[in-house]
């Protein structure tokens, strides 16, 4: 007795036998595989913390979402990871919407058993987009000179630098008529009755504040993680975010090194230049949105 008398004097002792614990994995940022300095959401990035947050102590998994979409095939994998978990382990999982989840970033939220947000949260956005540039008369007035070689009628589909070809732009749209298909059907099964309205007002690509994605049956509530956990498991839930495990060697400068350890100059230039085109294109996924 003495014993334990003495322990209970540690805060951390009393924190041990405290209340149910719930997994926080945070899910922040567009999501696909990443270039240069760039971090995206992937599932490689992401397996061990998913695992992690599925322990044996979990009483239920939150997910804390704030992403803009991305790639759909990430999107699903990650989904898939999730779900797999949760339906093995049989541990609840809920999601908490911050900003925004639009698109892949819905997706993400629909591995949740119950999706939560703010009422100016920006949700939905069930489509799939694709966009680029078109260089071809820019690079005729400077006097520069395109040379593709392919074996192969469609290889250089979609070049940036020649001009558009109805044929090849029928090909995407078909393309990316089968991916929101697929994503309307994943839509349908987890939301199930609770969809108000049509598809043609649900999946046009729209996205919505968290008060109007309640009403459409979008999310279950409007809350946030604490308030809602709390509710559910009790004044003494643990909240426990599962850190994604990125030491400073995985956060170095994006070059190998040569002889002498001294970084190729190439390598180090393909890299900036990777990377300025990575922050470009999430600051196109987080504007489309108006943030």
């Amino acid at each position: 007795m003495a014993f334990f008398s003495f322990l209970n004097r540690f805060p951390l002792w009393g924190k041990r036998r405290a209340g149910p614990v719930v997994s926080v994995l945070r899910l922040n940022g567009p999501i696909g595989m990443s270039m240069g300095l760039g971090r995206s959401l992937s599932l490689a990035h992401l397996a061990e913390a998913i695992e992690r947050a599925f322990s044996r102590r979990a009483k239920a998994v939150a997910l804390v979402i704030n992403s803009p979409g991305g790639s759909p095939v990430q999107s699903t994998l990650i989904f898939s990871r999730i779900r797999a978990l949760a339906e093995e382990k049989n541990i609840p999982v809920f999601a908490f919407t911050e900003d925004v989840a639009a698109s892949g970033g819905y997706m993400l939220a629909l591995a949740a058993d119950e999706i939560y947000a703010d009422v100016s949260s920006i949700i939905g956005s069930v489509g799939v987009i694709s966009a680029g540039f078109g260089f071809h008369e820019l690079i005729a007035k400077i006097g520069v000179e395109r040379r593709v070689y392919t074996a192969g009628e469609s290889k250089s589909i979609l070049d940036a630098f020649k001009p558009e070809n109805p044929e090849d732009v029928e090909r995407l749209k078909a393309i990316q008529k089968e991916v929101h298909e697929a994503f309307k059907t994943l839509v349908k099964a987890r939301r199930g009755d609770m969809l108000v309205g049509k598809d043609k007002d649900l999946f046009t690509g729209e996205f919505w504040t968290g008060a109007q994605a309640e009403k459409l049956g979008l999310i279950d509530g409007l809350g946030d993680l604490r308030t809602v956990m709390r509710k559910r498991f009790g004044d003494k839930v643990q909240l426990r975010l599962i850190e994604q495990g990125q030491g400073w060697w995985q956060r170095r400068l994006p070059f190998r090194e040569g002889g002498g350890g001294l970084p190729h100059f190439q390598h180090i230039t393909a890299s900036w230049s990777d990377s300025l085109l990575d922050t470009l294109e999430r600051r196109s996924l987080w504007s489309r949105f108006g943030l």
